[in-house]
């Protein structure tokens, strides 16, 4: 017999060998009373399918799809059912989950005589995804040798899979079918469709939005948000994506193993330096207008999107327009600590709008604007207290200020100063490379690599530290960040194809010293397993001025903090 602890309510019980999830979950369920259903569940901390059978001594927590790691095992069970139908209703059809949007997925979807989707088609693939729940029909795992799964996927034409799979130097690969048709996933799914209770698919921009249920109640659809400005980047970044012909993972593997490494990283920044430049010229073009000219430039964006390297890149490219760019951080604007919100837990709020002095930070802008001298404070954060040390600023006539900061969008940081003397930049790593045609890894997951090795490298955080902050830092943009996104002038991409083939050198060895006996272990575990799809090359190539050397080091630039 087994000894199986639930983490949930730390009750250890006996089991037979060889007993699934879904049997342990059903024995502790009772006691349990759940909030909402479970779909998955981690095993020793690594996030594993309810029908995942046990034969040795483990922990075991129960996940619904609120967290993480079950709300990605719902999701993806979503995408495959989605498919289903419209493999069943449109043979020969080609389903494309291209990139979150508006709270959902957004999907191209391509008929085989490519006619335009109809509000027609989409209402039988609603009502077919719909018979497929009423079925309950199963999700069913296979594992297999890699050649095995590279033969079931080149038989159906399934190229996409096919690269990523012959790239990915495992011996044995898993797929999925539900019902006759055949998928791939890198994760888990849910046991059946009857788990998929709450999702619906709208008509969306010529093709499909998915919409998913609410992070905080999975019992209810997420709202959906308007994103036009972001869906329309996206849609950019795909038509640069087929230019390119890296549409996926294994795109760029192959691209690698034909000795074109070089190439795509010198391409993939200059598409960076040409935007940039573009947005440059537009200040420019909208600082000497002779109506409502630009004064400001404020600029934000969540937490290691390369906003700083963003703002000095920027700066040069202004620079090179004749005007002189004059900029400060929104940091050294913080109240003092003692007056710094708290949070429920007593820590202090460093990322609530009240911890800026909003009111300071507006009038010295307002004074500078007026051509008056200011002189303006430099935070000290080891005493937390702001000081004055004869740092003065005077705009000049071809003067404009760069304001760089997660509030500089917020209007309530400039709210007297008119939007017409204002050009607002949000940057991110708004997309990421797919690994097929409906596998993507999520741009979040881009920016948290980032972080894990940045903050390694300065010794701030070992990579643990960093994951179990990770949370909190996600909800801070999701309140104070993310809401004023769509109310850029511009919006700047700070996401590189070639990035994860990079990124794993580096991450590698600093993602397997996280322990497996500590909860952070299921993230790293996880994000070990994406990046092993990408075929690793050295950063010697990637230039000094890179907005990637903010996170590896080698900079050309200085930075402050």
């Amino acid at each position: 017999m087994l000894q199986i602890r639930c983490k949930n309510n730390n009750i250890t019980r006996s089991f037979p060998e060889g007993t699934s999830l879904l049997d342990v979950y059903q024995d502790f369920a009772e006691e349990l009373q759940m909030p909402y259903p479970v779909v998955s569940a981690k095993v020793n901390n690594a996030s594993q399918g309810l029908k995942f059978r046990l034969f040795q001594n483990r922990d075991v927590e129960f996940l619904d799809a609120r967290e993480g790691s079950g709300r990605r095992v719902y999701v993806r069970s979503l995408c495959f059912m989605l498919y289903k139908a419209t493999c069943d209703l449109f043979p020969g059809s080609k389903l494309f989950i291209e990139y979150p949007l508006a709270l959902g997925y957004y999907c191209n979807f391509k008929k085989r005589n490519n006619e335009p989707l109809t509000d027609e088609d989409v209402e039988q693939i609603r009502q077919r995804m719909k018979e497929i729940v009423g079925m309950d029909m199963p999700f069913r795992r296979h594992e297999a040798t890699t050649e095995e799964a590279v033969r079931v996927f080149a038989e159906r034409g399934f190229s996409d899979k096919v690269k990523l799979l012959e790239t990915s130097g495992q011996i044995y690969s898993d797929y999925y079918t539900l019902g006759d048709t055949v998928d791939y996933y890198y994760g888990p799914l849910v046991p059946s469709a009857g788990y998929l209770k709450v999702w619906e698919i709208e008509h969306f921009e010529g093709g499909l939005l998915l919409r998913v249920p609410d992070r905080h109640d999975p019992m209810k659809l997420a709202p959906k948000l308007e994103m036009p400005h972001t869906f329309a980047m996206l849609a950019e970044k795909v038509r640069w994506d087929i230019i390119m012909r890296l549409s996926n993972a294994g795109d760029v593997n192959k691209a690698i193993l034909k000795g074109r490494a070089s190439q795509l990283i010198q391409v993939s920044e200059a598409l960076q330096e040409k935007k940039i430049v573009q947005i440059a010229e537009e200040i420019d073009r909208r600082f000497r207008a002779e109506e409502n000219p630009i004064r400001i430039v404020l600029i934000t964006g969540p937490s290691s999107s390369g906003k700083t390297t963003f703002c000095k890149r920027l700066s040069i490219q202004l620079l090179a327009c004749g005007l002189r760019p004059m900029s400060f951080s929104t940091d050294d604007y913080f109240v003092n600590r003692v007056d710094t919100p708290l949070l429920p837990d007593g820590q202090y709020d460093f990322d609530n709008i009240k911890a800026v002095d909003c009111d300071l930070l507006e009038n010295h802008l307002m004074k500078l604007m007026q051509g008056e001298r200011v002189e303006v404070p430099e935070y000290n954060f080891v005493t937390g207290m702001r000081e004055y040390k004869g740092k003065r600023l005077k705009l000049k006539s071809d003067s404009v200020l760069i304001i760089e900061g997660i509030h500089a969008l917020n209007p309530i940081l400039t709210k007297h100063i008119p939007d017409s003397a204002k050009f607002k930049i949000f940057v991110s790593a708004l997309t990421s490379i797919s690994l097929d045609d409906h596998n993507w890894v999520p741009t979040r997951d881009n920016r948290l690599l980032r972080r894990i090795i940045r903050d390694y490298n300065k010794g701030a955080f070992s990579a643990r530290e960093t994951i179990s902050h990770w949370k909190n830092v996600c909800e801070a943009e999701e309140k104070w960040i993310l809401p004023f996104q769509e109310s850029a002038d511009v919006m700047f991409n700070s996401a590189l194809n070639i990035e994860f083939a990079v990124l794993r050198a580096h991450a590698e060895l600093i993602l397997a010293s996280v322990p497996k006996n500590c909860p952070e272990y299921s993230e790293a575990h996880r994000l070990l397993k994406f990046i092993h799809f990408f075929i690793q090359i050295d950063d010697k190539e990637i230039p000094p001025t890179s907005i990637m050397r903010e996170f590896l080091g080698g900079s050309s630039f200085k930075y402050n903090r």
